[in-house]
């Protein structure tokens, strides 16, 4: 019998994809551990792996195909010794994508009459158990066991998406060193007590107007469906301090000359995300996350920052930021936004973060209220820094003042914890050799 090579979970919130591109063809011989396609997630781009050896018998979902459910079957790979012809000609019901909600194929076209005697697919949640083959040992992917000694992650303990429930690359990725479970498993809680989803709003009919349509790209409909649940479901409070920047610009101007043989140049930004993740350690009660039998305490501040893609908005992390220098962070955002915009982030470097900053400074924009990003408990509205008049030593003088809005869920965060976490924001970013001692 031929193997079936399935959609995989690619990330463990991950229920379908895009199969963006067949990087083999009908007859290529593979072995475990080559690539095999580019699958492109809600977030990012990622490779998937062999980990059986064989000769690809059938590809039968074409490259560009989106809305592929975790699981459908998208090709069929011919073992040692098996005539790939035949597994190619194996019964349909053995190699036909997995029926989708609403009797479509997960190749997006209608299920065929056999449908209804095809065996139900396997609901995307119940990711399958650890495999243990002969002697009792995990069973893994090559690259997915050098990856694991790397990061000192525990095999036995994850879950595989691969065939038989073989544990590949994007397990790996999606674990914490030394955990039992993929780190964002851990926020499932918080979605799993989600009410059920609204019925999906009436298409609005589309003006005779010249125009042009677009089709939504996975990216942008988990904004969509991210940021509604956000506003629907977490109740928001805002609160809003203006910062006076004179004092940062200076010193950023001092240790960008001093940097400047190393080819580090610091951005405000680089200041803002320093001071915040100083802010929620000096504040912890800000540093949390609601879930609805618990309140999480985090000890470190990873910092979410939002960066603009061709493809939409999305989050990468600086991880441990309290801790870390200001060149460091400089030069972790600068690779991050790099391979963010070209899709190639790992799902641990998107999924998770303790708080989140926005700036939209560069664009003028004087103050904002962004949206909370669930299930985190605030995120940091940066404004632009302008001329103001402003009062100083009790007498008006000309001041650079920024606008700051924190945005807090209101379940896990009072408003006087909130305001503290702002005055100590604000105190930073004015006395800004504080939070480089």
């Amino acid at each position: 019998m031929p193997i079936e090579l399935k959609m995989p979970a690619l990330s463990p919130t991950m229920e379908e994809g895009t199969l963006a591109k067949w990087l083999v063809k009908e007859g290529d011989t593979v072995a475990s551990g080559d690539l095999l396609a580019e699958i492109e997630t809600d977030k990012a781009t990622m490779e998937f792996e062999a980990v059986d050896e064989g000769t690809i018998a059938k590809i039968l979902v074409p490259e560009g195909t989106d809305e592929v459910k975790v699981g459908t079957v998208i090709a069929l790979l011919a073992g040692e010794g098996e005539d790939a012809g035949a597994a190619a000609s194996a019964p349909a019901a053995a190699k036909e994508p997995v029926a989708k909600d609403g009797g479509e194929t997960g190749a997006g076209q209608p299920a065929t009459d056999k449908a209804p005697t095809q065996a139900p697919s396997p609901a995307p949640a119940a990711a399958p158990q650890p495999q243990h083959d002969s002697g009792d040992r995990v069973k893994a992917s090559p690259l997915a066991r050098r990856l694991a000694e790397q990061r000192g992650v525990d095999l036995a303990a994850l879950k595989g998406s691969g065939p038989g429930g073989r544990i590949v690359k994007a397990d790996v990725d999606g674990a914490r060193p030394g955990k039992s479970a993929p780190a964002a498993a851990q926020a499932q809680p918080v979605q799993a007590a989600a009410p059920a989803a609204a019925p999906a709003p009436t298409a609005h009919p589309i003006p005779d107007v010249p125009h042009e349509v677009a089709k939504l790209s996975n990216v942008r409909k988990t904004i969509a469906r991210r940021l509604t649940e956000s506003k629907q479901q977490v109740p928001h409070i805002y609160l809003t301090v203006d910062i006076r920047l004179d004092a940062l610009l200076k010193l950023r101007t001092e240790l960008n000359a001093s940097l400047e043989t190393r080819g580090i140049k610091l951005s405000v930004n680089d200041f803002m995300i320093k001071a915040l993740a100083a802010a929620l350690i000096d504040e912890p009660k800000c540093n949390v996350m609601y879930t609805p039998t618990d309140l999480v305490s985090f000890h470190r501040a990873d910092i979410s920052v939002a960066v603009s893609t061709p493809t939409g908005l999305i989050t990468p992390i600086v991880a441990d930021a309290n801790s870390k220098s200001l060149s460091a962070i400089s030069n972790a955002m600068k690779d991050l936004a790099a391979r963010a915009r070209d899709n190639k982030l790992q799902p641990q470097e998107y999924q998770g973060g303790t708080a989140s900053l926005s700036n939209m400074g560069m664009y003028g924009i004087k103050q904002f209220e962004a949206v909370i990003n669930p299930p985190q408990g605030m995120i940091m509205a940066i404004g632009a820094g302008e001329k103001r008049p402003y009062v100083i030593d009790d007498s008006l003088q000309i001041a650079t003042v920024m606008s700051a809005t924190g945005s807090f869920d209101h379940r896990a965060i009072d408003g006087a914890d909130g305001a503290a976490l702002m005055k100590r924001f604000k105190e930073l970013v004015e006395n800004p050799l504080g939070m480089i001692a």
